[in-house]
């Protein structure tokens, strides 16, 4: 269903302030697309190209399964596989998509047997591996371009030998590591956001560059990594989800239950939304921000108990939630399944849609193992 068809009783009508005039979120039916039979963590657009790193070993697509070893490739529109198949020999964690090159972090040591110590770039069309290869002394988790950039975060403590304290930035253009971009994390980074003026980190650590009020999620500066003091809330737990838009920074978190929170550009929590598990992902689409994570529940408060349990009422978000701009619940509720649920959230912006990975297997009871796209 496109976003121009949302008139219909499938479209979700948000919750809106008093005299507002409501809104449409998308679908809350997915649409068809490829099954991956373990794990998908990262996802990345390119025009009509959907690009998939994970866990998995094989797709399954039109009553076949196609061998794919932690990477694949598929039209946007219609789902169908495409060829594109490099393959890594251990788990991708992150996908970033800058011109015709694909860039793939993780836990690999070879892509299309060709040793990469867990970064690569990928050719966009022919998977065939590039020239770019670093030593990574760790994992990175998170990927993104800007600022001609490759940013990087992660649990790492060096790149070629020399020392990048879980964040590190490369040239888009030669490959080579950034010597001026060195913002050091004292543990690991989970979600980057880039902006031009900024780069948000978010995840496990208590201090960026020794500088205090940056527990959790810190600003720096996009080309020599120092942190912008303009920006210095603190988050309540481990930050797993980052995204940006013109209202603000909005993060996902772990801890007691889970919470995404909407902070202003200076630093201010506009607002939070609480739920009975880990919020892992956020996304920005439309002025709506999108949640996905292990909660079966959102709370109607912001107050939980132990494990999480809301303590003043809830109502259903299996795995999915969305949120109106101005932080209230929106009826948008697609029902993923699992323990895990989902683990990353990614807006097609050349479609108005919004892809959903992870470790379910059905979406409203449809069949939908580990990916997911609304629209």
């Amino acid at each position: 269903m496109r976003r121009a068809l949302l008139t219909s009783v499938a479209a979700t009508t948000l919750v809106t302030a008093a005299g507002a005039a409501p809104a449409l979120a998308l679908s809350a039916s997915p649409e068809k697309a490829p099954l991956f039979n373990g794990s998908v963590y990262a996802i990345a657009y390119r025009g009509s190209t959907v690009y998939v790193g994970g866990s998995f070993t094989s797709v399954a697509w039109g009553g076949r399964s196609y061998a794919r070893a932690r990477l694949a490739a598929f039209d946007a529109g219609s789902g169908t596989l495409l060829s594109w198949s490099p393959g890594a020999n251990s788990t991708v964690m992150a996908l970033a998509v800058s011109g015709s090159s694909v860039y793939a972090g993780g836990a690999f040591t070879r892509v299309s047997g060709v040793a990469r110590d867990n970064l690569a770039r990928i050719d966009a069309g022919s998977g065939s591996v590039g020239s770019f290869s670093h030593r990574v002394s760790g994992a990175p988790y998170a990927l993104a371009v800007g600022n001609g950039r490759l940013y990087a975060g992660g649990s790492f403590s060096a790149i070629d030998g020399s020392s990048r304290h879980n964040a590190a930035a490369f040239s888009l253009s030669s490959g080579a590591l950034d010597g001026g971009w060195r913002p050091s994390a004292d543990d690991s980074v989970h979600a980057l956001g880039v902006t031009s003026s900024r780069v948000y980190l978010g995840g496990a650590f208590h201090q960026v560059n020794g500088v205090s009020r940056t527990l959790r999620i810190a600003a720096v500066s996009p080309a020599g990594g120092a942190v912008d003091r303009g920006f210095l809330p603190t988050a309540p737990a481990q930050v797993n989800g980052l995204t940006t838009d013109s209202a603000g920074v909005y993060v996902a978190t772990g801890g007691q239950g889970g919470r995404v929170i909407a902070y202003s550009g200076g630093g201010a929590m506009r607002w939070q939304r609480v739920f009975d598990g880990d919020a892992v992902a956020v996304a920005s689409l439309g002025g709506t921000i999108y949640v996905g994570g292990h909660f079966d529940r959102a709370c109607t408060t912001v107050n939980n108990g132990a494990h999480g349990t809301c303590t003043d009422g809830s109502v259903p978000r299996v795995k999915l939630a969305a949120v109106t701009g101005g932080g209230a619940l929106t009826g948008w509720a697609p029902q993923a399944n699992g323990v895990i649920g989902v683990r990353t959230l990614v807006v097609d912006r050349n479609r108005g849609a919004l892809g959903a990975g992870g470790d379910f297997t059905t979406i409203g009871g449809q069949n939908r193992k580990r990916y997911a796209s609304f629209d």
